[in-house]
């Protein structure tokens, strides 16, 4: 269906399942793949997704993956599909926020998401002209954003625009930010550090901050055009290791080229932004 090209989402629907009801459903899972007359599974997703993936794997059961993730954080290809949507959806916010922060000489904290990889706050300040960009993997002073801010305006500059990732933490000693404990799969629930950081530079700079949360609106509407035609670049890469029996593997993006990994190699890291990419911002 070429409509579908345009469809943001998955028309299959999608679940999440604790890893390790997951783990003890293996044999009911190949059972009902071997009831329906499947053959291959081609798991589409992120860490959890191909995590599973490689599991299935070293059950046997036929599997090729797919690297589907807004955040951009699995390793061994260079980019995954849904990262340049919501790129694109963060970049234009900010594009926005610049305008009224300058008519109104105001301090702007826009919160996007990136739990553990800071790709989204990364790229989506680059592209849009953001003066600080604070991510999971570089731990942020607050003294030294303030600095930075009064630095700014002190020089005559019109406004401040921060990309935060949701996954940003303070250096100890820094600010002690609200804890929200743990959800159902183990993961930190997060307590808006954007506006734990706003309260606390407004206090210490005398500034008007303002904080913009992005939140799910990153992860739907039109895709574009880039994550349209690696989608279909990856699914016909992943068909074509299905039919030659080329199992355990996931289609990867290297430069220009789609070709093969080994799903035992993607799990076993997270792509995080490395510092040289960080300086960059």
């Amino acid at each position: 269906n070429d409509r579908l090209l345009a469809k943001g989402g998955t028309m299959l629907g999608t679940a999440r399942v604790h890893p390790d009801k997951l783990r003890a459903g293996l044999n009911q899972i190949k059972q009902t793949l071997d009831d329906n007359g499947i053959d291959v599974l081609i798991p589409i997703g992120g860490e959890g997704t191909l995590t599973a993936a490689h599991w299935l794997s070293q059950e046997n059961v036929p599997v090729v993956g797919v690297p589907k993730t807004i955040d951009n954080d699995i390793d061994c290809t260079d980019v995954t599909f849904g990262h340049d949507t919501a790129l694109t959806v963060a970049t234009e916010a900010i594009d926005r926020l610049h305008s009224t922060a300058e008519s109104h000489q105001r301090v702007m904290l826009v919160e996007v998401m990136g739990r553990h990889a800071g790709w989204i706050a990364l790229n989506s300040g680059l592209a849009s002209g953001a003066h600080m960009t604070l991510i999971p993997e570089q731990p942020f002073d607050v003294e030294e954003v303030c600095c930075f801010v009064k630095r700014r305006f002190q020089r005559g500059d019109s406004h401040f625009i921060c990309v935060v990732a949701e996954g940003a933490k303070p250096v100890p000693g820094s600010i002690t930010l609200r804890e929200g404990g743990m959800d159902e799969f183990g993961h930190e629930r997060f307590t808006g550090v954007a506006a734990q950081l706003g309260a606390e530079v407004e206090k210490r700079i005398n500034k008007d901050v303002r904080v913009t949360v992005l939140g799910h609106v990153q992860r739907g509407g039109t895709p574009t055009a880039f994550d349209r035609v690696l989608a279909t670049r990856f699914g016909v890469n992943a068909a074509d290791a299905s039919h030659a029996g080329e199992y355990g593997q996931m289609v990867s993006l290297r430069g220009q080229a789609i070709g093969r990994v080994p799903l035992a190699d993607v799990v076993r890291q997270l792509k995080l932004v490395p510092e040289s990419r960080y300086d960059d911002a």
